[in-house]
């Protein structure tokens, strides 16, 4: 478990990925830069942070890596041993939302839960994912056998038939 705080640039429709990308960078080069003021990261999470999370100074509490998106996960828990260090993330997380300065807080360890104190968890999940493989693979047997008549292609403007 990881205390993170972020300040999120969100890309939107109609937004200038690289003015956005840009104003990120500057953010946290301002934040990387020796003898900041440490209330800085806050005040910048009020001002510049497109996540609900900017009013408590960009505060994500404590989280897991399942709490968050895979590629938000990957930068601050890492895929090898040990995890990344405190402190600020030296490069902007790139997610599906957007663009992350990213400050860990602190860490904690896990620990191993016991079998029977994830039994249900594990057996909701393998039903979900169970349900959901048959539904796929009864929508694709639909499709199938599937025929449309009567469409017309625009290249050839000629109908479909089948």
């Amino acid at each position: 478990m990881a205390e993170v705080r972020h300040i999120l640039f969100a890309v939107t429709a109609g937004v200038d990925v690289h003015a956005l990308a840009a104003r990120a960078e500057a953010a946290l080069l301002e934040l990387s830069r020796e003898g900041n003021n440490p209330s800085r990261f806050a005040e910048l999470a009020r001002g510049l942070s497109n996540c609900p999370s900017g009013v408590d100074g960009g505060s994500l509490g404590w989280i897991a890596p399942q709490d968050c998106a895979d590629e938000f996960a990957r930068a601050i828990f890492g895929t090898t041993s040990p995890p990344p260090e405190v402190g600020l993330l030296p490069r902007l997380v790139h997610s599906r939302h957007g663009f992350h300065i990213v400050e860990v807080l602190e860490r904690r360890p896990g620990r191993q839960l016991a079998f029977e104190d994830v039994r249900a968890r594990i057996a909701v999940q393998l039903a979900q994912q169970s349900r959901a493989r048959a539904l796929h693979q009864y929508v694709q047997l639909l499709a199938g056998q599937a025929c449309v008549e009567g469409v017309l292609l625009e290249a050839s403007a000629s109908p479909l038939v089948q």
